[in-house]
């Protein structure tokens, strides 16, 4: 079967990319860049498409970057899923961000460390409570006999933490991309990019 997709293609808008109009600091020109998708009101601005490989498997998903400054990106997620398996076996990862509405998209190639557990417990306690429930009763990457079983487990976990905060648990924490290479990539008339 061949789906024929030719008429999807659109013209690009925009006037491409000047050497001379980026910074020489790629965290300041990413800034400014992200800043500029908010203000635009791209949908989900920070999520990213995150690929890592071992010795077997590639994967990539999308997850949300929850802040970057001049060492890297971090995100976060549970340590016994399938990504952090991967990134325990090969530590490093390639990250896009495809802000399509604007003719943009970066790519970010560099290695991956986790994230100290003071940062860890400093992002986990911003997060919303039922969030963190969820974080604690969810078995990321793993398969579940049922719905109603998460749901259960989500119940537990409420009970369990239903005074006081909710701790971070020890498989849940972040990690943040060094970048190697970072590549801003702007559409441009007649594809000449």
């Amino acid at each position: 079967m061949t789906v024929d997709l030719t008429n999807l293609r659109k013209e690009l808008r925009q006037n491409g990319l000047n050497r001379s109009e980026l910074d020489q600091d790629p965290f300041k020109q990413f800034s400014l860049w992200f800043s500029q998708a908010i203000e635009l009101g791209i949908v989900e601005p920070s999520a990213m498409s995150l690929a890592t490989t071992d010795e077997n498997d590639i994967g990539i998903r999308t997850v949300l970057l929850k802040y970057f400054d001049d060492k890297g990106f971090v995100f976060f997620t549970n340590y016994g899923s399938k990504k952090s398996q991967q990134i325990e076996v090969k530590p490093q990862a390639a990250l896009l961000f495809p802000w399509l509405d604007l003719d943009r998209q970066v790519k970010v190639i560099g290695s991956v460390e986790k994230v100290t557990t003071l940062e860890s417990i400093k992002y986990f306690a911003s997060r919303p409570k039922d969030s963190q429930l969820g974080a604690w009763a969810s078995q990321q990457s793993a398969t579940i006999s049922s719905r109603s079983l998460l749901v259960s487990q989500f119940e537990s976990m409420k009970n369990k933490f239903s005074k006081g905060e909710v701790p971070l648990p020890d498989f849940w924490g972040g990690y943040r991309v060094i970048p190697e290479s970072i590549e801003f990539w702007q559409g441009r008339e007649s594809r000449l990019h």
